[in-house]
C-alpha cells in the first residue's frame, strides 16, 4: 500500500501574514462531517495550522455559513478563498448537497462567502479540489474520496474533466456511494467494504482507463487490501492543498 505523507505544517500561528510572492487563499473543505479550513501560499504550501470543526448536525446552508465564519475568524488575513463542495457545483452555485441538506439545491454559495467576507471566492466540487492537491499532471489521472459519501474526479494531463459524479452512477445492485460511502461500511463491515472497494477499483480502471487512481478521505483509514503501484492513498490535506489551482488562470 502507497500512502502518500501529509505536508509538513508550519508550527507558527493559525494567522498568516500577505506572502510577498502573492496573494495568500483561504482553503476550505466542507464535509459531511467535518469542516477545514488552512492558509497557503501562492506555491499551494501551508501557511496556517489546519482549522477543523464538526459540521451542524442540521448542515443547512445557513448553519454551515455560520460555522465556517466563526472557525474562519481564526484565519484573519487572507486575499481569496476557494471552496471544496461535497456535491454538483456550477458557476459558484451547489446543485446537490446529498450528505448535507436539500437547502443547499440552487444555492448562491460562491456569491454569499464573497459578501460575507469581502474577498473574491472560488467554490468546486471537494473532489476535484482534492484531486487538483494530489495529482502530478500527467496522463489520466482519477481521484476517489471515500468519506461520508464518496466522491470522484479525472484529470487529462492536470485538465479536470467536469461533471464526473460517480458516485451515484448505478453499480451492481445499488450505487458506488450505497457500497463505499459511510453506510456501506457500517452496513457491510471494514472486511466486506475492502472486498467492494477493491472491485470498483477494478471496475473504474476499465471504464476510465486512469493511469493513476488516488484515494482520499476520511475512510481511507479503514483500507487493509493491497493496493497496486498505480493507486495511492493521500493524506486529507489535499483537499485544502488543491485551492490554489481555482485561481491558475489569475496567478
Amino acid at each position: 500500500m502507497i500512502r502518500k505523507p501529509a505536508p509538513k505544517l508550519s508550527k507558527k500561528s493559525a494567522v498568516a501574514k500577505k506572502s510577498k510572492r502573492g496573494p495568500v487563499t483561504l482553503a476550505i473543505d466542507i464535509g459531511g462531517s467535518g469542516l477545514k479550513a488552512m492558509l497557503l501560499d501562492p506555491a499551494g504550501k501551508p501557511v496556517s495550522e489546519r482549522e477543523r470543526v464538526v459540521t451542524p448536525a442540521i448542515a443547512t446552508p445557513r448553519a454551515v455559513i455560520k460555522a465556517l465564519d466563526a472557525m474562519v475568524a481564526r484565519l484573519v488575513r487572507f486575499d481569496r478563498v476557494s471552496v471544496g463542495f461535497p456535491g454538483v457545483v456550477k458557476k459558484g452555485i451547489t446543485y446537490t448537497g446529498f450528505n448535507l441538506h436539500p437547502y443547499w439545491v440552487n444555492f448562491h454559495l460562491e456569491e454569499e462567502l464573497a459578501k460575507l467576507w469581502k474577498r473574491p471566492v472560488r467554490v468546486a466540487n471537494d473532489a476535484a479540489v482534492q484531486g487538483y492537491g494530489a495529482i502530478r499532471g500527467r496522463g489520466v489521472e482519477m481521484i476517489v474520496t471515500l468519506g461520508t459519501g464518496m466522491g470522484s474526479s479525472i484529470y487529462t494531463d492536470g485538465r479536470l474533466c467536469p461533471g464526473l459524479e460517480l458516485a451515484h452512477h448505478p453499480w451492481r445492485k445499488k450505487t458506488y456511494e450505497d457500497y463505499l460511502g459511510r453506510r456501506g461500511l457500517d452496513q457491510y463491515g471494514k472486511h466486506h467494504w475492502n472486498h467492494l472497494l477493491q472491485l470498483a477499483i477494478a471496475q473504474t480502471a476499465h471504464t476510465f482507463n486512469w493511469d493513476h487512481l488516488y484515494l482520499g478521505g476520511g475512510n481511507t483509514k479503514k483500507i487493509i487490501l493491497a493496493l497496486p503501484p498505480n493507486v495511492t492513498i493521500v493524506s486529507n490535506e489535499t483537499g485544502l492543498l488543491g485551492g490554489v489551482a481555482l485561481w491558475r488562470d489569475v496567478g
